[in-house]
């Protein structure tokens, strides 16, 4: 299986909110940068970080608009991240990028508008 596919079952993964599914997909070792939040090091603290994301609300959309693999086989993807929180959706645009190993994610960055998201939860919330 490509890098690529792996990613896009990776995103499967997230949008059933299977936990341990999603953690299937990275190294003991994995980085996940959430840019500009902190860096998140190791399965563990990913565990905690992707828990947050995935309880937010009752579903999680993955929009992939665009995915590509480079001869390194590090995919990119542009996305439009989709959470249904209290009834309505919260969406953000991101760009993602993806380093696999042995068909594991070693590191993942996020990069999107923490200020839009904010601003999104603060609507949501106030309702």
């Amino acid at each position: 299986m490509g890098n690529i596919a792996i990613v896009k079952d990776f995103i499967a993964a997230w949008e059933a909110q299977d936990m341990e599914r999603v953690m299937g997909f990275f190294l003991e070792d994995a980085v996940w940068h959430n840019i500009p939040m902190p860096v998140v090091q190791g399965a563990g603290d990913i565990r905690k970080a992707i828990a947050g994301f995935i309880s937010m609300g009752d579903k999680v959309r993955f929009e992939t608009l665009h995915i590509a693999e480079s001869s390194a086989g590090v995919v990119m993807t542009e996305r439009n991240d989709r959470f249904h929180i209290n009834g309505q959706w919260l969406e953000i645009a991101v760009m993602g990028v993806f380093e696999l190993r042995n068909g594991k994610i070693a590191k993942w960055r996020d990069y999107f508008d923490l200020g839009q998201f904010q601003s999104q939860m603060e609507k949501i919330s106030s309702q």
